[in-house]
């Protein structure tokens, strides 16, 4: 048996993590939930723990079970160096591990597939079980079913999470409910830490939001040729195909998204932050490979690429953090728990558009090393994630029985881009033409800020220039100065009657107005949301309902004209 570790190895814990361990400590129960944002330090506090009860003798082993194999190891090099050495590499079929170990770090699937090894490994030492990201108990019948089977025996069990929420009714292991007043079940942390918390402890980053909207054109299996604009009043059907179209690293909106945030990436190295690094994280292994070819192109460095969660995945991630090479491309594992506290810049090139999900991708930017650090996240302008990021620190529990509110529910949400990566872009039929990125928005701490402008222009610059290291008021200041200046350059430019028929627009098409037109509007509507607060659609919708007509991506030159006269009286 290794020598017991002493708790005063440990490094120093934050405010939370004391009070967190002093509540723990006082109660003593068999099981203990906390809930901590992203970057707070959930691994620090947990171990923490386990060094005390291995230091008194309350346990003689420690368990650790984390969702993904890249995770574990995470977990036993962090251990490791608090003294707690955990085997990483146990397997179901070894059935005891090396007397060298304080105990082991495993998966929720080595549980699922065999949990009365582990049950009768915790039966026979006494144990206290780490439950990393315990929500994912709950992503599969087996997986809940192995984990209570197997630590139900164990003297301690202490379960982290910064993400407790989830759609589904199933309970998860080991995590109390408590009914409120409305009847329903929610789950009851003993510790919570949320983002809003932690951002002003300035224990994480703020989160500025980068959204570009575009248009999108592609043509239906029928022949039928469609064009629409991110971020506009859409079907659900037209928005997640007007999304597949930006995404497609095969037209213009991802090249100059990427050329964006690299644009970013560099002013953040330059001005303070000399290791920051990127992250895209894409929808699948063909979009990676396909991003990196182009990531390459505009950087002139290849990227590192990490497909699956395999052997190699866990060394050149862990190898990406400790370098000052400057683009990471994942698909989804480095989604949740992987710690790169360097990544300052995300490029949110996915359809996976489910609040855990974004939650734990956006976890991947905030931990804040020191003061002056922003986290910067590129992605798409549509409804459900501009929802997201402007409710960044809203905190939800875990509800059974509650009604799904439509566009939340994560398992049908999962499913249904399961089924659709499953069809294929052949089998569909659809044909991907074209589309063009423009900065749509800016969004920092739930404001949206700015107006429509093209990609490549000196106006976009501005707000990619913006210094690395800023204060969150000196962020928005910046922000509210980069908007009024817009404002007024398009005030000054921006006739209150239309154009004579002689002049410069004199031989102007019609595409050509009903662009300008909606670009026009969409800058309008962008100032009526900041005068108001109401969300981009609800505007849009609201002249739709005084005005008439279709959505203003099919809207004629004399629809769009009255929206802009509508909402200029307003």
């Amino acid at each position: 048996m290794p020598v017991r570790p002493s708790p005063d190895a440990a490094p120093p814990l934050r405010a939370w993590q004391r009070k967190a361990l002093v509540e723990y400590l006082r109660r003593r129960s068999d099981d203990f939930l906390a809930v901590a944002t992203p970057g707070a330090g959930k691994t620090t506090f947990a171990l923490r723990i386990a060094a005390e009860l291995l230091a008194d003798g309350t346990v003689d082993s420690v368990t650790v079970v984390a969702p993904t194999e890249h995770l574990k190891t995470q977990w036993a090099q962090a251990a490791a160096r608090v003294g707690i050495q955990l085997d990483a590499n146990f397997r179901n079929s070894d059935v005891h591990t090396s007397a060298d170990f304080h105990g082991v770090a495993i998966t929720y699937a080595q549980v699922g597939m065999d949990p009365g090894v582990h049950r009768r490994r915790v039966m026979t030492r006494s144990s206290l079980v780490v439950l990393d990201e315990v929500h994912h108990a709950g992503d599969a019948k087996t997986w809940g079913d192995g984990v209570r089977t197997a630590f139900g025996p164990a003297v301690r069990r202490l379960a982290l999470t910064g993400t407790p929420f989830r759609s589904d009714d199933n309970p998860i292991p080991f995590v109390r409910y408590e009914r409120g007043g409305d009847g329903l079940l929610r789950s009851a942390a003993d510790s919570t830490y949320g983002y809003s918390d932690a951002l002003a402890d300035g224990v994480v980053r703020p989160v500025m939001f980068l959204a570009y909207s575009g248009e999108a054109r592609w043509r239906t299996s029928a022949g039928d040729e469609l064009a629409v604009r991110l971020g506009e009043p859409l079907t659900k059907d037209l928005t997640a195909q007007a999304w597949r179209t930006a995404l497609d690293p095969r037209g213009e909106w991802m090249p100059q998204v990427l050329r964006a945030a690299d644009n970013r990436l560099r002013v953040l190295r330059a001005g303070g932050m000399t290791d920051a690094g990127g992250l895209v994280i894409a929808t699948d292994q063909n979009a990676a490979r396909s991003y990196a070819k182009l990531l390459h192109t505009i950087t002139g460095e290849a990227p590192t690429v990490v497909l699956s969660d395999d052997d190699g995945a866990s060394a050149r991630i862990a190898e990406f953090a400790e370098s000052d090479a400057r683009w990471l491309i994942a698909v989804r594992m480095v989604s949740e728990g992987v710690d790169i506290p360097r990544l300052a810049v995300g490029v949110y090139a996915t359809s996976a558009s489910t609040p855990l999900f974004f939650a734990q991708a956006i976890g991947r930017f905030v931990r804040a090393r020191r003061p002056g650090e922003t986290a910067n996240v590129f992605l798409p302008s549509v409804t459900p994630l501009l929802e997201l990021a402007s409710a960044m620190e809203a905190e939800r529990d875990h509800v059974l029985g509650a009604p799904k509110k439509d566009g939340w529910d994560d398992d049908a949400l999962a499913e249904a881009q399961r089924a659709e990566d499953a069809a294929g872009e052949l089998e569909r039929g659809v044909e991907h033409l074209s589309a063009t990125a423009e900065l749509d928005q800016v969004i920092y701490d739930g404001t949206s800020f700015g107006t429509p402008i093209a990609a490549g222009t000196p106006e976009e610059e501005e707000f990619l220039g913006l210094p690395g290291l800023l204060t969150p008021d000196q962020v928005q200041t910046l922000l509210s100065k980069r908007q009024a200046e817009q404002l007024a350059r398009q005030k000054s430019h921006s006739p209150s009657t239309p154009p004579p028929p002689s002049g410069p627009n004199r031989d102007m098409t019609t595409a050509e107005r009903r662009v300008t037109l909606r670009r026009q509007l969409n800058a309008l509507v962008g100032a009526e949301h900041n005068r108001t607060g109401k969300p981009h659609g609800q505007i849009h919708a609201a002249l739709r309902r005084s005005c008439g007509g279709p959505p203003s991506a099919q809207a004629t030159v004399e629809q769009l004209e009255e929206r802009i006269a509508t909402i200029q009286s307003w």
